[in-house]
């Protein structure tokens, strides 16, 4: 059998979702063995350069007991938006709703990326550009177990912080196992909010300044997109605003 081609790591794709499923408790069963199956199948759709299915946590803590199991979603890096049309027809994506009581589709363009995803640049070497509406912000790292207990200590104030940060529209954590493979999902109003936070904030300062001398991370990359659009209910992303279509969608 023939390799699918691997496109080059410097080459920003056209576009990226992120599919978020909401599901009852009594369904978490059928989650868990969806998260086992599916994805290889998830790589191997026609279009996908990249995936990952990922847990997601409540975001009031994004440490290890803050996992949301009525919560799943999937990452998926696309060669074209013709093939990303695709997804909900696919085996992936209808099992998936067929188990969600609510979903949101969250359509996104690469701005900036720094690092990798296993061993991956996932989004290329994007150069930014112009944003008038709500970005998305995306961190993901694999942890050092020696550092674990470091770095889950360093982690109260930084939530906190971010909880009541100026401008921020929704928040969880994502991962793809509940201990060590840790990130996070923040949207906000507009990029003058999410710079604010990044390095204005004393606290997310201060773990950004901790990072290179404590070691933490094994990997870590670190995302910013333009929020094209998002489909669906966007109180499942954990979005406080509602009823005002425009509010969730990007111009960039």
């Amino acid at each position: 059998m023939s390799e699918r081609p691997v496109r080059p790591s410097s080459e920003v794709p056209d576009l990226v979702t992120l599919h978020v499923w909401r599901i009852r408790r009594t369904a978490v069963p059928g989650a868990l063995r969806r998260m086992a199956a599916h994805p290889w199948r998830l790589r191997r759709l026609p279009g996908v350069r990249f995936a990952k299915l990922l847990g997601t946590g409540t975001g009031t803590g994004f440490g290890p007991g803050d996992a949301d199991p009525t919560r799943w979603a999937a990452l998926v890096v696309w060669d074209s938006p013709a093939a990303a049309a695709g997804f909900d027809a696919s085996p992936v994506g209808r099992s998936w709703a067929r188990i969600a009581r609510a979903t949101a589709r969250v359509e996104l363009r690469p701005l900036t990326s720094r690092g990798e995803w296993s061993g991956r640049r996932p989004f290329g070497e994007p150069s930014g550009g112009r944003v008038d509406g709500p970005v998305l912000a995306l961190t993901r790292a694999r942890l050092r177990t020696r550092r674990a207990a470091t770095f889950w200590r360093a982690v109260p104030p930084v939530a906190a912080a971010l909880h009541t940060a100026p401008g921020l529209l929704a928040r969880f954590g994502v991962g793809e196992a509940p201990l060590g493979w840790q990130g996070t999902v923040s949207v906000w109003r507009d990029p003058a909010d999410l710079v604010a936070f990044a390095y204005r904030h004393p606290e997310h300062r201060a773990a950004i300044t901790r990072t290179p001398t404590e070691g933490w991370y094994a990997e870590e990359l670190f995302a910013r997109f333009a929020v094209r659009d998002v489909v669906g209910d966007p109180t499942v992303l954990g979005w406080a605003v509602e009823g005002d279509p425009d509010t969730a969608r990007g111009h960039g």
